[in-house]
């Protein structure tokens, strides 16, 4: 789904999510709903010890203005918990892409995740301790509210609750969730990060199933979505520390194919299948006329060009233009670029010229003997 910035904070694009333009409306309505009203009157009475006119929140379009105010007042408050990860990280200098609110809450982007278990500590904490004191100045703002103001100190009552219910929610140690974050970064202070990770990603796994289980018994679709959410980032952040692992201290120029096979741009496809072969290399340079190289090719550039009259189609046409990555770049910050390249490929360049090709392939080459090593250093 489709984001969109709407705001921006310290220079940090705050944007809103599809799913949460469509659920707003729909958690108006729910906050609005008479029962729910009456449930939390009760719990606010109880709280602050202040009472509340039924009658005046039930009547006519009221409850649907408390519902459009909470349920809005909720999501600002979802954005001052992102604002204080992001507003600690900009003290430790990472910089924040963008924070994006969606139908399970905020997610706020850094460019760079801190290694450093304090660090990691302090920004995660930071959300909740937001939060709390959101709350905290939400429960003052009731008990001096007039009474004449039944609907806002309805509303803010509402959002001290929900404050801490985010706080407290957050704190479980349901990886990458807040808690999760806190839980790693306890954990790498007596042991290696990507076991510290290894832990926490088992332990929100485990979360995930629990919420999935509790969320189809009780017919709770955002639990279910939050299972499947804390699953799939848990597993991924696993993979993403073990590669960032295993690829530590390599450089592009460590893992690339070094002087990869070159083909003209006016070799037909016919005759470039034959070279293939002759070859034993999927992956060619395209050059022009001059020698410079201006592409690659690869076989699966060949293979989605079926329909093409392979005798008289040229490379050139079937050729895809890849980034060039410098050879000292680092191999791991490197890999997105590669995975976002058109056929998976980009050229590798030194002092201006081309010196290799870096593929997918590679990266599995030397993960493969990188695991290996491993392997026989622990045994």
């Amino acid at each position: 789904m489709r984001s969109y910035t709407i705001t921006e904070i310290w220079d940090i694009p705050i944007r809103i999510n599809t799913s949460l333009l469509i659920f707003l409306p729909i958690l108006a309505w729910l906050i609005g709903s008479g029962q729910q009203i009456e449930l939390y009157a009760g719990f606010i009475d109880g709280l602050t010890g202040t009472g509340f006119d039924l009658s005046r929140l039930l009547a006519g379009t009221t409850p649907w203005l408390i519902g459009i105010t909470a349920a809005v007042g909720l999501f600002v408050s979802v954005t001052l918990h992102e604002l204080g990860h992001s507003w600690v990280a900009l003290r430790y200098d990472i910089e924040i892409e963008s924070i994006t609110l969606w139908i399970l809450g905020g997610i706020a982007s850094l460019k760079t995740l801190p290694k450093e278990w304090d660090r990691e500590f302090w920004i995660a904490i930071a959300g909740p301790i937001t939060s709390v004191l959101v709350a905290a100045g939400c429960y003052v703002a009731v008990l001096v509210a007039p009474d004449s103001l039944q609907v806002t100190r309805f509303v803010l009552g509402y959002l001290a609750i929900t404050n801490l219910i985010l706080a407290g929610f957050n704190l479980l140690p349901a990886f990458p969730m807040d808690g999760g974050r806190i839980f790693r970064a306890l954990l790498a202070r007596s042991r290696p990060y990507g076991s510290a990770t290894r832990i926490a990603a088992r332990v929100g796994v485990g979360f995930a199933f629990l919420f999935a289980i509790v969320g189809i018994l009780n017919f709770q679709l955002i639990l279910l979505l939050l299972a499947f959410f804390i699953y799939g980032a848990a597993t991924t952040e696993s993979r993403t520390v073990l590669l960032d692992e295993l690829l530590e201290g390599i450089t592009v120029g460590d893992i690339m194919t070094r002087d990869p096979a070159t083909v003209s741009a006016d070799t037909t496809i016919a005759a470039f299948g034959d070279r293939m072969i002759r070859d034993r290399q999927s992956v060619h340079l395209v050059t022009d006329g001059t020698g410079a190289v201006v592409g690659v090719v690869t076989l699966e550039d060949l293979r989605t060009s079926r329909g093409d009259d392979r005798g008289s189609t040229r490379l050139e046409d079937v050729m895809q233009d890849v980034p060039r990555i410098e050879s000292t770049a680092d191999a791991f910050d490197t890999l997105p670029v590669v995975n976002q390249s058109g056929n998976g490929n980009v050229l590798v360049e030194k002092a201006g010229e081309i010196v290799g090709v870096l593929s997918q392939s590679d990266y599995a080459h030397a993960m493969t003997v990188r695991r290996g090593f491993q392997s026989s250093i622990g045994g």
